[in-house]
């Protein structure tokens, strides 16, 4: 094998045929910004290797892994949250703040189409409101603990219920965190990170 500059491309190991990219080639194989695959090796995302020197190393084998996880010919995305209201401005407004987050979202009319949702794509956290019609959301959160275990797929409930014990209830239930509504929007997000980072 020849000698290579420093920096000319991603290199095979000697004997080997893993192909390694440094941190800036990785993030432009997935296009995606450097910060963003960094988090996504913090957050075991996307397997990375150091250096002696610190330096974080891809192989290119697990990026090609992780775009095949993303869905074919879809970007590699953030985590995915589901947001289950029957008021389609809530859905819109929690929608678009999460996705200037870096979040990739699903959106559901009711408790149904939610349930659909999670089987077609099990999100890494539901937002999912009290009060609907026919199936409300304490129902919801019962069949999705029932089909995937409790706290398998974190949920947040919301209500326009603001007294404790809607709160306290939530908790009972064992969803991961409450907010009232007209709830503050920076508080969910806020929540949101705490649960499942971007």
């Amino acid at each position: 094998m020849g000698y290579r500059e420093p920096g000319s491309g991603p290199r095979r190991a000697a004997g080997g045929d893993t192909e390694w990219l440094t941190l800036g080639q990785a993030a432009k194989y997935l296009g995606v910004a450097q910060s963003t695959i960094r988090k996504w090796s913090d957050l075991g995302r996307v397997p990375a290797f150091y250096t002696p020197g610190g330096h974080r190393r891809y192989r290119r084998a697990d990026l090609d892994a992780f775009l095949e996880r993303s869905g074919p010919g879809k970007p590699a995305r953030g985590p995915l949250v589901l947001v289950v209201d029957d008021d389609p401005q809530v859905r819109e407004i929690v929608r678009v703040n999460l996705e200037i987050e870096g979040y990739a979202v699903v959106e559901a009319g009711d408790a149904e189409q939610g349930l659909k949702a999670v089987e077609n794509d099990a999100p890494d956290l539901i937002l999912l409101d009290v009060m609907m019609p026919q199936v409300d959301g304490w129902e919801m959160l019962r069949r999705v603990q029932e089909q995937h275990g409790i706290g398998s797929i974190p949920v947040v409930m919301f209500s326009g219920q603001l007294e404790s014990t809607a709160q306290h209830e939530a908790a009972e239930r064992g969803a991961q965190g409450f907010v009232g509504k007209p709830f503050d929007l920076r508080a969910l997000i806020e929540q949101t990170k705490q649960i499942v980072p971007a």
